[in-house]
């Protein structure tokens, strides 16, 4: 990961000082990360200003999205590749048509200033939304991260942009396809709880993929 991530993180030198190596970088982030220590304990276990460390984990980690982003997390865009998750699923699973399971998760968060209710969820704390589509590898397809923790799984995955790329026909979903041994076309979709089930449509689609698979 050092190597990986020099050519974003590496300062040069100055006369008035020397740059924090990008190991020290890392290992300040990842403990964080892993953690969830705070920069006043972080400054004593590594010998960095808790003034240093505020400002190098955002750096840190917007390289880390950066750098392996476009190969750990790639979204399917043509039918071909959301075909391949559907095999993964109908092949581990015995499930079939399905292209992802999605879920939300809340990241606990400090009351903001001004925020109200907007980020007080429905556990009684405050959040924000992670909004993930994994495939049968549990490997994230698709992230969206930030929503108010208030506005829930549902409105979050309306207001994202895969849900609005499926609405719109832009997300290179294939066509309907028939299950085994069925001679009814059901459509390619991604399985997820009821938070999710906010419009007629989506229960409709439910329906038809749950009673042909019960056959």
């Amino acid at each position: 990961m050092v190597e990986r991530l020099t050519p974003n993180l590496k300062k040069k030198d100055t006369k008035m000082r020397f740059p924090q190596e990008v190991g020290l970088k890392l290992a300040v982030t990842l403990c964080h990360l892993a953690s969830g220590n705070d920069y006043t304990s972080l400054q004593y276990s590594f010998r960095v200003s808790k003034s240093c460390i505020c400002r190098l984990i955002p750096l840190v980690c917007q390289a880390i999205i950066d750098t392996y982003k476009p190969e750990v997390m790639k979204c399917p865009k043509t039918p071909e590749e959301w075909n391949d998750i559907a095999k993964r699923f109908a092949s581990k699973w015995n499930y079939f048509s399905c292209v992802g399971a999605l879920d939300g998760k809340h990241v606990a968060i400090k009351k903001s200033k001004g925020g109200g209710s907007l980020y007080f969820n429905y556990k009684k704390f405050h959040s924000i939304v992670l909004m993930a589509l994994p495939d049968t590898k549990y490997r994230f397809l698709f992230v969206d991260v930030g929503a108010e923790g208030g506005v829930g799984d549902g409105g979050t995955w309306q207001k994202c942009n895969l849900a609005k790329a499926i609405t719109n026909n832009q997300a290179g979903l294939p066509q309907d396809r028939n299950l085994p041994n069925d001679d009814e076309p059901i459509p390619f979709h991604i399985v997820a709880n009821n938070a999710f089930a906010t419009d007629y449509l989506a229960l409709v689609v439910w329906r038809k993929t749950h009673s042909a698979c019960c056959r």
